[in-house]
């Protein structure tokens, strides 16, 4: 297989209400999202053609309606809920990793935040 191109999407930030605690899904908090596209864009690169390659901005609309629509215990399943999301609406993508941050995580200690990272390729099917 061909070496595929990256379409990424930096710190996408929403409020929502995700965690195990019940003060996280009562009173919610910011959560940062990322995500890594892996696909094949030779037609785009030489059609210059939106058509021809995944909209990012629909990426968006998929994560931000993921992120924001439903509650979550944990961001890994909501990580790959993402995946599952971007896999269904965009065939040309082959391979997604999704990073989420949750700043200010309940933990017993001082952090900047905990990530997760999922990795998820079409042939798996997250």
């Amino acid at each position: 297989m061909k070496k595929l191109d990256i379409i990424r999407l930096h710190n996408a930030v929403f409020y929502a209400y995700h965690g195990v605690m019940s003060d996280e899904q009562n009173l919610g908090g910011k959560f940062e999202v990322d995500v890594e596209l892996y696909c094949d864009l030779s037609e785009a690169k030489e059609k210059d053609d939106l058509l021809a390659t995944v909209n990012y901005e629909k990426v968006y609309a998929v994560m931000k309606q993921t992120v924001v629509g439903k509650k979550f215990f944990l961001i890994e399943a909501l990580a790959h809920s993402i995946a599952k999301g971007i896999f269904s609406e965009f065939p040309a993508v082959h391979k997604t990793v999704v990073r989420i941050r949750k700043p200010g995580a309940a933990v017993h200690g001082i952090i900047d935040h905990v990530e997760v990272e999922v990795e998820s390729s079409r042939d798996e099917r997250p």
